[in-house]
This record gives C-alpha cells, sequence and structure tokens, in this order.
C-alpha cells in the first residue's frame, strides 16, 4: 500500500484541491474543532498534512503516515501546533496505552486493510474518555449503497480504496461509543465524533 501512495503523492494536493475549496477544508476543520484543546492529539493517515494548518496552536500532534512520499510532502505544511511525523501504520501504533486525548482519521479508513485493528488500536493509545474524531467517505444507505458497492470492485484494485466501508457500524462494533454522526452529501460523506 505505501507504495500505491508514494505514486500518487506528488499528484494528491493538485487533484483534490476542487474538492478542498468546494467542501473538505470545512469538513476537516469541523472534524478537528471536535477535538479537546490544549491537548494530545493522534492524526493516522496523515497523507500530506491536509489538516496541519487546522489544528489549534496549542495542540501537540503525533502525526502518523506510512507513505515516505506523503510524509515528505507533509513536511513542507505549515500548522501554529507541534507536529511530530511519523511513518507507521495505524493497524501497529508505535505509542503506549492511553498516550493521547484524542485523535483523528480523515479519508483514510477507506484505505486500510481491515478497520477492526485500526479501532483496537486507537482504543488501545487514547485515554478513557478521549474522543476520536472521523471525517471519511462511506457506503451511503438507499439505492446508492449497491452502487458503491459495484464500484468497490474497481477501486480497490485501482487504488485500494473500499468505498463501500459502513464506518460507524464498524466503530460501534469494535466497542467506541458514538456520540455524532453527520451525513454529508446523500450521506457519502460522514462526520462521526466517538467517545474510548
Amino acid at each position: 500500500m505505501p507504495s500505491n501512495y508514494d505514486r500518487l503523492a506528488p499528484k494528491y494536493d493538485r487533484a483534490i484541491r476542487p474538492l478542498e475549496r468546494w467542501f473538505l477544508q470545512d469538513l476537516r476543520k469541523e472534524a478537528i474543532s471536535a477535538l479537546p484543546v490544549n491537548a494530545r492529539i493522534l492524526e493516522i493517515g496523515a497523507g500530506t498534512g491536509a489538516n496541519f494548518h487546522w489544528y489549534k496552536h496549542n495542540s501537540r500532534v503525533a502525526a502518523v503516515e506510512p507513505s515516505f512520499e506523503m510524509l515528505r510532502i507533509a513536511t513542507t505544511k505549515q500548522s501554529t501546533s507541534e507536529i511530530t511525523l511519523i511513518q507507521g501504520y495505524a493497524e501497529q501504533l508505535p505509542f503506549k496505552d492511553q498516550s493521547f486525548d484524542g485523535a483523528l482519521a480523515s479519508l483514510v479508513l477507506c484505505s486500510v486493510e481491515s478497520q477492526g485493528p485500526v479501532f483496537a488500536e486507537l482504543q488501545r493509545v487514547v485515554r478513557r474518555g478521549g474522543t476520536i474524531s472521523m471525517l471519511e467517505h462511506v457506503r451511503p444507505a438507499g439505492v446508492l449503497g449497491p452502487f458503491f458497492d459495484l464500484m468497490n470492485l474497481i477501486t480497490v484494485p485501482l487504488i485500494n480504496d473500499h468505498v463501500n466501508r459502513r464506518t460507524v457500524d464498524n466503530a460501534r462494533q469494535a466497542g467506541l461509543t458514538i456520540t455524532k454522526v453527520r451525513k454529508i452529501g446523500a450521506g457519502v460523506f460522514n462526520l462521526i465524533t466517538c467517545v474510548v
């Protein structure tokens, strides 16, 4: 998987820029605003650092990303927060238990092999009562759902993107307490807030 994203890295920011202007940057801000302030925050799947600008200046952020090339680009992103970049996988986080007050996942749970191990690791490294905020694209309900199931047959082999994940259900099954779900774009995007 990292080699796939290493190849995408130089083009990623340019490709996603129209979506950022249209709605993603506002959703990123909203997802980050759900996190505690003056806190230790973990970001999984940090990519090229698209979220860095939106962190509050008193946060201390550990940003984990498996792709070396994505991390290389992330080093150029500016932030008023203290951000430490770490090459690693969300399924095997290199941190002690309860190291963080909150965690962020944005547009990453579609590309992990399985969400269960990621949720288990988040529950391990985020303190009890801590917040996990997610901005993810998911399988929408209704007539769009089967279409996303078909699209998944193309997107997974092409770019390892599971477009039909049921992230809210999977988070709940993993033992997280869902406190808020906001559906955007016919339910294709979800802002999800959980408590460990």
